[in-house]
């Protein structure tokens, strides 16, 4: 019963946050967080601990599948050169460089755990991106690229945490291994969702005119999608996406109008709560893990996360800028490049700062290992989970709150 009545009370505290946010006009994700750490520090507040198996499940898979569902597919074909280098090639960047930095900035940090950090803080949340974007009246290009780069870089992330993970355990790095597993990850994840989307377009166009059949078979399908995935040691996150992606074109040619209008305000509620609690959760979760610090270790630790904070912001804005530089020079060079997946230096500043880090990262740190296979415990685990969480909150906080005034003075 207690159990029940504290997650009543984080519901009803994320819902009249988010109200309040709107009345003050401060980011709903922002307020929620600072709300989430004021209240994790009260004696009486119960520690909620985070199992990450749960929170990817539960949380992953229908933010995943809204943001792919509601992506137009023709923008995100049209700027998947500029997706794809985020997603993939700034993932691995961003890896190495913090690693980079970890090994000679932090005592005790070897190059397996500098990479254990990095892969953990190398991908964007597009959670994040989007519910701090979200009203700011940014363009729709510059939307469309930062939900596709969040959509499919949590995949990448993970696939270099798992190898990271292992260098840990003493499994020797073989390049064109992690290449093909790389692949067969990614590959594979493809492979379930359109598979997955297949038998459920059959199975609702034999249920079309039934609305509460069809909306309850699109709610349990993404969860469903991600285990099937999970389970084949393939990206549950590139599956659920590709199954988004499917039915959002399947939604707009074959769904009775009735049906399209339930299952969108059916979904509006689903998202938002999920968002909210999201930001809260890790409000909350900031206590917790700061009582695991020595105390003589927390300010040490929370500069050598500013600094990581600063790397990552360079390396994504040298990253981006390139990009932007590339596109119009193969655009000028007549490759096949459209015009309209240019974008100019504003909005080149505007992805490089839309780029934080969010739930993913929290839960990927809170899930290392806690033993080693030879029963010995993980080195520098509580270290590591301290500077993942302060760089999620830093990065959220730090870019979040000064976003909407970034937007508001390029629009000027």
């Amino acid at each position: 019963m207690e159990n029940y009545a504290v997650i009543l009370m984080i519901m009803a505290l994320m819902i009249g946050a988010s109200g309040f946010a709107g009345k003050i006009k401060i980011p709903v994700p922002m307020l929620l967080l600072v709300v989430g750490i004021l209240f994790g520090f009260i004696p009486a507040m119960p520690e909620i601990e985070m199992n990450p198996e749960i929170i990817m499940l539960l949380f992953l898979p229908p933010l995943l599948y809204d943001a792919a569902f509601n992506i137009s597919f023709q923008d995100f074909k049209t700027n998947i050169n500029t997706i794809s280098t985020l997603a993939i090639g700034l993932v691995f960047i961003t890896t190495a460089g913090i690693a980079v930095l970890a090994y000679y900035l932090i005592p005790g940090m070897t190059w397996p755990l500098a990479f254990v950090l990095g892969s953990i803080l190398s991908a964007t949340d597009a959670v994040a991106a989007v519910g701090v974007t979200k009203g700011l009246g940014i363009p729709h290009k510059t939307v469309t690229i930062l939900e596709g780069e969040s959509l499919i870089n949590d995949a990448s992330a993970l696939v270099a945490y798992r190898f990271a993970v292992a260098a840990v355990t003493g499994i020797a790095f073989v390049t064109w291994k992690a290449s093909l597993e790389f692949l067969f990850v990614l590959g594979g994840g493809f492979v379930v969702g359109w598979l997955v989307f297949k038998a459920l377009s059959l199975t609702i166009r034999f249920f079309r005119s039934d609305a509460m059949v069809v909306n309850s078979l699109i709610l349990l399908m993404p969860f469903v999608t991600y285990l099937i995935a999970e389970h084949f040691k393939v990206s549950g996150v590139i599956a659920v996406v590709i199954l988004g992606l499917g039915m959002s074109k399947l939604s707009r040619n074959k769904f009775p109008d009735h049906v399209k209008d339930q299952s969108r305000n059916f979904w509006d509620i689903i998202i938002f709560l999920l968002n909210g609690l999201i930001f809260l959760l890790i409000g909350l979760e900031f206590p917790i893990i700061l009582k695991k610090m020595p105390q003589a270790q927390v300010w040490t630790f929370t500069g050598y996360a500013a600094i990581i904070v600063l790397i990552t912001l360079l390396i994504r804005m040298a990253r981006v800028y390139l990009q932007q530089f590339n596109l119009q020079k193969a655009f000028q060079g007549k490759r096949r490049i459209s015009e309209d997946a240019l974008f100019d230096s504003k909005t080149s500043f505007i992805i490089t700062w839309s780029g934080m880090r969010g739930i993913v990262s929290l839960a990927i740190a809170i899930g290392i290992p806690v033993t080693l296979e030879n029963g010995e415990p993980f080195p520098m685990r509580n270290e590591i989970i301290f500077l993942s969480v302060v760089v999620v909150l830093i990065s959220l906080l730090g870019q979040g709150l000064t976003l909407p005034w970034i937007v508001k003075k390029f629009k000027s």
